[in-house]
């Protein structure tokens, strides 16, 4: 599981790497300015190649976390030794609108490559659990807005919804923006309703967790009823059989088989007495699960199969329909990211949604486990936040040098070198910070 993990982890970071560099790359040779070294990785090289009439170096370097694609350049040191020829495709010798087009062309490749992975997976169809709702409890936020379950969710503040996913992105961007969600919803009988729900209960840094069960809001699944039974296993040897649907546990109503699962991982050791339907017929049998240690943990198993798959839909689109959908999922997640960088600095949001490599690393191979829609997904999602993160106006980053151009085209001439230094050892301080705060917040998700 470690490996799989590191190496999902590695895919993830190359390609996002490879492709953020390769948008500057290209657009520094369409501006035809010359390319000396493009480089996963930074710091000292471990491995090179040179390729082309210009001879760039191919390069490989020791710190797999980012890379850099250096051009000739003025301000690296003295270019005696060049060529009338080759100083003409100096960088800082290009107008300020080729400079602006060879920085932005790093973060707007990482929004391609998600807008092509989310055009991708809409055409091909991601199954998804339908946004069909599970009975509420009655303290519930969801109960008191009028839901019972068993509806169907088709739209959120006026957002239609297709599948669980969009409902779920939908409520996280009203936490987000703290404004209620107006569920519109299809109950059983097919009468249409709509039930708000204030979101002001729930924190930003619960938005990566199951932050809709404690509104009240969840997956409607199946009632729990019993497949296979294990031969010799607790549950046959208390008398369960293939076919009986589990009603109750110890008196308490089991709404669904994930319920009933809880509810027997919750005993292990101690007899429960659990009340069935059988052919019509209401049993009541002691069901004693058997202890399971694992993780560290204690759980209960009674070795019976429990119907939990909810209702699935397929949500597929046309190339042309996938590709708008597409760009509207890149545009709404990018601004949604802004959003909570804006909000952290004038602290309406927690800093503790701030990850790094750790937590990157960990839903890679999550992910990768699940399967490679849910994998490449999750690509899409990290190049839109390097994307929105590079084009933030912070010195080092893409942002920070489209900041200064900004102000050359403003003023008519460049930021001075001086000021360029000073901007440039706070920018690092900067990152160091975030960086730190990130591995912070990393360790402290997996200590918690």
């Amino acid at each position: 599981m470690l490996l799989q993990t590191i190496l999902a982890f590695a895919v993830v970071l190359g390609v996002l790497i490879i492709v953020h560099e390769l948008g500057h790359y290209l657009v520094a040779r369409w501006c035809n300015v010359k390319v000396l070294r493009f480089s996963v990785g930074m710091g000292k090289v471990v491995w090179s190649r040179r390729f082309g009439t210009d001879q760039t170096e191919w390069a490989v370097s020791m710190l797999p976390l980012g890379g850099y694609v250096k051009m000739l350049d003025a301000r690296d040191g003295d270019l005696a030794d060049v060529s009338p020829q080759d100083m003409q495709r100096e960088f800082t010798r290009q107008s300020v609108w080729k400079r602006i087009a060879i920085v932005a062309a790093g973060p707007i490749a990482n929004f391609l490559l998600a807008i092509l992975l989310f055009a991708g997976l809409y055409s091909h169809g991601i199954p998804e659990p339908a946004a069909k709702l599970g009975a509420p409890s009655e303290q519930s936020i969801a109960w008191k807005a009028g839901l019972r379950g068993g509806e169907r969710v088709t739209a959120v503040n006026g957002e239609p919804v297709q599948a669980w996913g969009d409902l779920r992105w939908l409520m996280v961007q009203a936490v987000v923006d703290r404004q209620p969600a107006r569920l519109d919803v299809v109950d059983a009988a097919g009468a249409q309703e709509t039930a708000i729900i204030p979101v002001d209960s729930v924190p930003t840094e619960k938005l990566d967790g199951d932050f809709l069960a404690d509104l009240g809001i969840d997956l409607a699944r199946p009632p729990a009823v019993l497949g296979q039974i294990v031969p010799d296993g607790p549950g046959m040897l208390a008398g369960l059989q293939q076919g009986d649907e589990i009603v109750a546990v110890d008196g308490t109503p089991i709404r669904d088989g994930m319920a009933f699962v809880d509810a027997v991982r919750a005993a292990a050791g101690k007899t429960l007495q659990v009340r069935l339907q059988r052919h019509g017929e209401t049993l009541t049998l002691p069901v004693t699960p058997e202890t399971l240690e694992q993780g560290g943990q204690t759980f209960g198993r009674i070795k019976v199969e429990v119907a939990m798959m909810p209702e699935m839909v397929t949500a597929g689109s046309g190339p042309l329909a996938a590709l708008g959908k597409a760009v509207k999922k890149t545009w709404d997640t990018s601004a949604m990211t802004v959003k909570m960088v804006g909000k952290m600095i004038v602290g309406e949001v927690s800093w503790k949604n701030v990850t790094g490599p750790i937590t990157i690393a960990d839903y890679a191979g999550q992910t990768a486990r699940i399967g490679w829609i849910s994998y490449l997904s999750f690509i899409a999602f990290v190049s839109i936040s390097l994307g929105v993160m590079n084009l933030l106006p912070i010195p080092v980053l893409d942002g920070g040098h489209l900041l200064y151009y900004a102000v050359e085209v403003l003023t008519g001439r460049p930021v001075s070198e001086r000021f360029g230094e000073i901007a440039q050892r706070a920018g690092v301080g900067i990152l160091m910070t975030l960086m730190l705060v990130a591995v912070f917040n990393d360790i402290n998700r997996l200590v918690s």
